[in-house]
This record gives structure tokens, sequence and C-alpha cells, in this order.
């Protein structure tokens, strides 16, 4: 009994260079679900591209120009909507954790000699990659109606949502771990959450359009400092929102695959 203590807690504890190396590995694997099926992919760029066709000449009619910065409303709303592509994205991913521990197969991962650190990480950072694809196709769309597109601005908010996704994703890994056995737990705190910080954050209205209670609110938002970052790239310049933007979502990120590991660290005792 004291080997296999003294066994497990030497595969709990690997170098850097193996954790990094079995990282790789889990990423591969969850890479290679959206690339077997790249239409589930582009099924999911529909809904924001209705509610850039839809929602955004409503807005521009209902708030008017003033209030986007002297920007065009494409320019504004864009941004706002590929953050909500992270944010409705990343938030879910935790349930196809909970189907794998419905099915046994989470427990089958568990039994490799993949360090426990990794397999979360991996997975954390397979959410990266769709979030740049996805972000870089509408902004492409976008561009015959309008939407200026500056490359290297875009690519680097990119990063910067990509940098949030994995901490949002860890998070909702964290929470699968934590509710298993009770999804009603887990989508009750998703929802709960998902639409008082999507609000909060401005991503739809202009918060400033709001009362001063919800002004107030949205700065305890990470997901605000996100969205003003957002669009200060799209819009081709780099300044405080950038930096506030990038800290959030490092924060996020920390914060996330801390959580994450612990929770799995928790769940193979």
């Amino acid at each position: 009994m004291a080997t296999h203590g003294t066994a497990a807690g030497a595969r709990e504890r690997p170098g850097l260079g193996r954790v990094l190396q079995d990282t790789r590995y889990v990423f591969w694997r969850e890479m290679l679900l959206p690339l077997r099926d790249p239409f589930s992919l582009v099924f999911s760029l529909l809904q924001p591209l209705v509610f850039l066709g839809l929602f955004g000449p409503l807005l521009g009619a209902a708030v008017g120009a003033p209030a986007f910065g002297g920007q065009s409303t494409l320019q504004w709303f864009l941004p706002g909507v590929v953050v909500m592509i992270a944010l409705f994205g990343t938030s879910m991913t935790g349930s196809n954790l909970q189907y794998e521990l419905m099915t046994g197969s989470y427990e089958r991962i568990l039994a490799t000699p993949l360090s426990r650190s990794s397999l979360m990480i991996g997975r954390a950072l397979k959410e990266w990659a769709p979030l740049v694809v996805q972000g870089l196709l509408i902004a492409l769309v976008c561009i015959p109606f309008g939407f200026v597109f500056y490359p290297l601005h875009v690519l680097a908010g990119l990063v910067i949502l990509g940098i949030f996704g994995i901490g949002l994703g860890a998070l909702s890994y964290a929470l699968a771990l934590v509710s298993q056995n009770k999804e009603w737990i887990f989508w009750g705190v998703q929802q709960t959450l998902l639409f008082p910080l999507m609000i909060l954050s401005g991503i739809m209205l202009p918060i400033e359009a709001g009362p001063g209670w919800m002004r107030t609110a949205s700065l305890f938002n990470p997901l605000t400092y996100l969205v003003n970052a957002e669009r200060e790239l799209f819009a081709g310049s780099v300044g405080t929102h950038t930096l506030l933007g990038l800290v959030a979502a490092s924060v996020t990120a920390a914060v996330g695959l801390a959580m994450d590991v612990k929770a799995i660290s928790r769940n193979i005792r």
C-alpha cells in the first residue's frame, strides 16, 4: 500500500519537460475531435453571424453613432461578438468532461502514465485554437461589409482572447469535476453566471448607457476589460485597455488552471 502511494506521489510530481510532453499529447488528442468534424466549428459561426447581420443594424439605430466612440457599428460590435463566441464556447466545455465521466473514458485516461496536471492543461489549451480560427474567419467575412481589418492588431486580440479562453475552459472543467453525477449543478452555475457577465461587460450594448450601479458593477467584471481590449485592438490601436485586458485574461488563465489542477487532484484521491 505504501509502495503504491509512493509511486502515485512520484507520478504526481513530474519534471517540467515531462509535463510539457504530456500536455502536447493531451492537446493533440483533444484537437482530433474538431479536426475530424470541422463542420461543427463552421456551424458554430452561424449564431455570431446572425447577431452581426440582424442585431448590429438595430443597435446602430437604437443607440446612435456617438455611443461607439466615433467607430462604425460593425467595428464596435464585432469584437464583442468574438468575445461572446469565447464566452459561450469555453464555458460549456465542461459538459464534454461530464460525458466522459459518465461513460468511464475519463477513468481510463487517469489509468495512463500521463501527468495529472497535463490532463487539464492540455484540455484547456485546446480551447485556444478554435477561438483563434473562428475569430479570424468572422473578421474576414465582415471585411466586405465595411469592417476595417488590422491584421497584427486582430491577431494580438485573438491571442489575448485565447489566453482568456484557456482560463474559462479550465474553470468549466473544474466545475464539471466538482459537480460530477449532478449535471444540473453544472448547467445551473454556468447559466446563472453567463448572462450577467455578458451584459455587464458591454458586449451587446455600451455599458456607459446604463445606470450608475451597472457601470460600477462592470468594473469588477474581468470580461469588461477583455471586451475593451478587443475593441481597442480591432480598431487598430494599442493602449491602456489592451494592457488591462491582457492582465485580466492572464489572471483568469492562472486562476482557472490552478483550480483545475486542484480539482483533478482531489478527484483522484
